[in-house]
């Protein structure tokens, strides 16, 4: 079995995250850049399948972006993924959604590949639909924001939670899948596995390997202004007199929180 990984660099969460006020763009040079969280559970659940079928299951990593992606790609290779595929071409360079996808999707399509795992969403867009939009390209069907799944040599299923049920879901394979955070930690890399990572092979891809023509027109969504948050106020203060609980009392009916 194959399995691709969709996997993304962001800003380190821990640090501000800031808007380039003349692109509209994310500044991405204000902060360190990892490897997103969500994309590490994801690539988590593709290891355990691999574990389980006693490495007879092959893990591939996709990523698109910059030369510095590379880090993000080399660190998944050190927790296990066997290659990596780095898409890289200036002409992507501020891709949207839609072209991200577009882009992920051509890449896929050169792969053998059996499922292909995600994050429901990144941290830094937060946009959620890029999965949809690959699955879509490709004609697969999507099992999206899955908390569980089990996987089989014909099927993937999983569980899908909303605020009213729990959908139980299975698709056949080939397919596509998000998974949300409750998938489980992903684990650390060993000292073995960064040694082994320089070895693994990465493979990069631009636009003309892809079949992609430039085009400005359709490839990035254009952000027509940035307004900065408004700083944070200082809340109410109730004094205890002896009506302190009253007080709260009221605070919280009056905003219909009890």
């Amino acid at each position: 079995m194959k399995i691709v990984v969709l996997i993304k660099q962001v800003p380190d969460t821990e640090e501000i995250r800031r808007l380039d006020p003349i692109t509209g763009r994310l500044d991405r040079d204000a902060s360190d850049r990892v490897l997103d969280e969500i994309n590490e559970r994801a690539l988590e659940v593709a290891l355990r399948r691999k574990d389980a079928d006693k490495k007879a299951t092959e893990v591939v990593v996709v990523s698109m972006g910059p030369s510095d992606t590379r880090e993000a790609l080399r660190k998944a290779l050190s927790m296990g993924a066997d290659s990596a595929v780095h898409i890289e071409d200036e002409v992507f360079e501020g891709a949207d959604a839609g072209m991200t996808a577009r882009v992920l999707a051509s890449a896929l399509k050169q792969l053998d590949f059996d499922l292909v795992v995600a994050g429901n969403q990144s941290t830094d867009g937060a946009a959620g639909i890029v999965p949809a939009m690959v699955a879509e390209h490709l004609g697969l069907p999507l099992l999206s924001s899955l908390d569980t799944v089990e996987l089989d040599e014909d099927y993937v299923r999983g569980e899908h939670v909303t605020e009213t049920a729990t959908l139980t879901v299975s698709a056949p394979l080939p397919a596509v899948i998000s998974l949300t955070e409750r998938v489980g930690e992903a684990r650390f890399p060993s000292f073995k596995g960064i040694m082994g990572a320089k070895r693994k092979p990465i493979e990069t891809l631009s636009a003309i390997d892809l079949g992609i023509a430039p085009s400005t027109e359709t490839r990035r969504t254009w952000v027509l202004q940035v307004t900065e948050r408004a700083a944070k106020t200082a809340g109410i203060k109730i004094a205890n007199d002896g009506d302190a609980g009253a007080q709260l009392a009221d605070f919280l009916v009056a905003r219909q929180l009890v």
